[in-house]
């Protein structure tokens, strides 16, 4: 059987790693309901379908602003071949697993650089164990950008074996495919024109010598990058337009102690997410650099400098524009980790008694940088995957044993490091595959793990049966406009617009949607209703999207009901059919009072979901409709109550509008009930959540 299985070539295996992977997580990415990475999975989407429809990248119709296209190039055909955009979902995350799957191909070459035939196939597999190929769940960037960065990170270690002039540009070519896929692999410029320094330190290298060496290097990147500049300037535009949309990138002022201090939480968490064991084998190896072999000197050399270069890259990001630690933009560098891993393994694993302990223990203690009552948080599920199976360990033994419990794990994994056997030296490159695969549940599908975040944020946006409701209730080659009034979740427009190709422009009366997506503001007028554009045209879309505190006069074709967004036939111009005045911006809290104005308003009856929080009211609370010139309705609303109130409504006699106004009492100020735990202010009343006026001819 054993020589059966060593006559099988290192290719079918390559071929079977990936094909295993591929299936894993294929099926794996069925149980995400829903786009969960707001708004960067809108985004891609959007532009691949953009792509795919009419061969150009819009994002809700407007041009590309600057997003990097080969990822939605990629999707394109996907969403040209699906109408369906559920259907297109599950096939582009389907996509996700065989393009993430890929890295094992470049991991196995860069290993086959350093290790023999057997260890570069448990390189390829370890590829693919990592916890972040959950992101093949997800529409995003990571799935192409990982087997690319690995690509990337093998060219340059040829250019570094030998700096031909093919190398050189064949490295060149690929880190502008990079760059084309994700902004980040600007990093890759100064990582490669770093590394052969590194490798000179190394290697024991005279700087002369390198320079000579690597000139066509240096030279090929100087060359293009004043090209590039010179091309930017003659069209009249600045360097950091380059970014494209993450132009704010580079204009942004970055704190040396902030970054420092980032750069410590992201290099503590990246080996966290190594466990310990491949990161102190890289110590060892750097403390007998000058011994190594030349393949493998260049490897650590490699890896050496894009770890330099990209760990502080990411931390400066993180400390300006998102505060928490992007595991997501560092993991790519983890096979690089484990090469190093095996390559030590191969060569012996050589443990100098005190080197071997100060680099064990400094890993281990390492990981105790990380602020654990900072990161472990709702953040940390789309950017910091690692964090997750700890946080799900909080939930059980209490924040304030989850150090002292880390600390035991990595202290755990530096006494093995130590202590095994040189002959079973092997056990640590499986022990971390098997500990990659223990997080990887707790990621996916715990408590705080993908699939679970995933049909929360769907039930934020739809509630309907179908995710694509809006697509089977339009005519076909309709689309409606979504006026976001901001009463609900943001979410419901997100969710919607992924789901059904028929959502259209984006309107917003306050502010817009997190995210700064393409959209426009409009204004209802306080008289007639008339809803218009900044440049006071009116708004003329036949088909619109609101949630039930806008009512435009037409006729409603479909709702969602558990959000009460609902889909309206509207005969141009879009007129508000109803006001109403008294709950707060963005919020369906109410103050003392509420009023309620219907346009053009026939006799019929108004039903208003109220409802009360327990959390600021432990007695009942009394709200009355007062309509025309006396009271017409009231209701008790027990704490915590959910109630429909009925109320009959009818124009004055000469008028044309209905009028209601409802009292809420008591009140309460959420600064003084809560004691203290709350800075609120405001003097609340009731939830109003929706208002539904139906005429009595209907």
């Amino acid at each position: 059987m054993a020589a059966s299985l060593r006559r099988v070539p290192p290719w079918a295996w390559l071929v079977a790693i990936v094909a295993a992977s591929f299936a894993f997580r294929a099926l794996l990415a069925r149980g995400i309901a829903a786009p969960f990475v707001i708004v960067d999975e809108i985004i891609w989407s959007e532009l691949a379908r953009g792509i795919g429809d009419d061969l150009e990248p819009v994002l809700r119709g407007e041009p590309n602003p600057g997003y990097s296209l080969v990822y939605p190039v990629l999707l394109a055909p996907v969403y040209a071949l699906f109408e369906s955009l559920p259907d297109a979902y599950g096939a582009v995350k389907t996509l996700n697993a065989l393009l993430m799957s890929l890295a094992a191909v470049p991991a196995y070459l860069l290993a086959r650089r350093v290790v023999g035939t057997g260890l570069s196939l448990l390189a390829a597999a370890l590829a693919v164990l990592v916890p972040s190929l959950a992101y093949t769940g997800t529409v995003m960037t990571e799935n192409v950008f990982y087997p690319l960065f690995l690509v990337v990170s093998l060219a340059l270690v040829l250019v570094l074996e030998h700096p031909s002039w093919r190398r050189v540009l064949l490295l060149a070519a690929l880190v502008a495919v990079a760059f084309a896929t994700r902004v980040q692999a600007a990093t890759f410029v100064p990582a490669i024109l770093l590394a052969p320094l590194v490798l000179a330190l190394v290697a024991g290298l005279g700087l002369r010598e390198t320079a000579r060496r690597y000139a066509r290097l240096y030279g090929a990147f100087a060359l293009l990058g004043v090209a590039a500049l010179v091309a930017r300037l003659a069209a009249g535009r600045s360097p950091d337009e380059a970014l494209g949309a993450y132009e704010p990138v580079g204009e942004a002022s970055y704190e040396v102690g902030e970054v420092l201090r980032y750069t410590l939480w992201h290099a503590a968490e990246l080996t966290l997410y190594l466990l310990v064991i491949p990161v102190a084998a890289t110590v060892l190896l750097v403390l007998r650099a000058r011994s190594l072999d030349r393949p493998l000197q260049t490897l650590l050399a490699a890896t050496l400098a894009l770890t330099a270069c990209f760990v502080p890259a990411v931390a400066a990001f993180a400390s300006v524009f998102s505060e928490r630690i992007e595991e997501r933009n560092m993991f790519y560098l983890a096979p690089l980790f484990v090469v190093l891993l095996l390559a030590w393994v191969e060569r012996g694993a050589i443990r100098p008694r005190t080197a071997s302990v100060l680099a064990a223990s400094a890993c281990a203690l390492l990981v105790l940088a990380i602020p654990f009552d900072r990161f472990l948080a709702t953040p940390a599920i789309t950017d910091t995957l690692m964090l997750l199976p700890l946080w799900s360990l909080q939930d059980r033994i209490g924040a304030d044993w989850i150090a002292l419990a880390t600390l035991a794990l990595t202290a755990s994994l530096a006494v093995v490091l130590l202590l095994v056997p040189r002959r079973f030296a092997l056990a640590l490159p499986l022990l971390l595959g098997v500990l990659w695969l223990l997080a990887s549940r707790p990621i996916w599908s715990g408590t705080h793990g993908f699939e679970r975040f995933s049909e929360g944020v769907r039930f934020q946006g739809i509630r309907a049966q179908h995710r694509d409701w809006i697509d089977r209730a339009l005519p076909d080659g309709a689309a409606a406009a979504f006026l976001w009034t901001g009463r609900t979740d943001s979410l419901t427009v997100h969710q919607n617009e992924f789901f059904s190709r028929g959502v259209g422009p984006v309107y917003y009366l306050d502010d817009r949607t997190p995210g700064f997506l393409p959209e426009t503001k409009v204004s209802i007028d306080p008289r007639t209703g008339l809803v218009t554009l900044p440049d006071g045209k009116p708004v003329t879309d036949e088909h619109v999207l609101a949630d039930s505190t806008f009512e435009p006069i037409g006729e409603a074709i479909a709702l969602d009901v558990g959000w009460g967004i609902r889909l309206w036939r509207i005969d141009p111009p879009l007129v508000s059919a109803s006001r109403v005045d008294g709950l707060y911006p963005n919020d369906t809290w109410s103050g003392e009072t509420v009023t309620y104005a219907r346009r053009r308003c026939e006799p019929g009856l108004l039903l208003v979901e109220l409802s009360s929080d327990p959390a600021l009211f432990l007695e009942p609370q009394t709200v009355v409709a007062w309509a025309g010139d006396g009271k017409t309705a009231s209701v008790r609303l027990a704490p915590g109550d959910h109630v429909v109130l009925r109320i009959p409504v009818a124009p004055r006699p000469g008028e044309d509008d209905c009028r209601v106004t409802f009292t809420v009492t008591p009140t309460a100020v959420p600064a003084q009930v809560t004691g203290g735990e709350s800075d609120d202010e405001r003097v609340l009343g009731a939830h109003f959540n929706s208002f539904r006026y139906t005429p009595l001819d209907s």
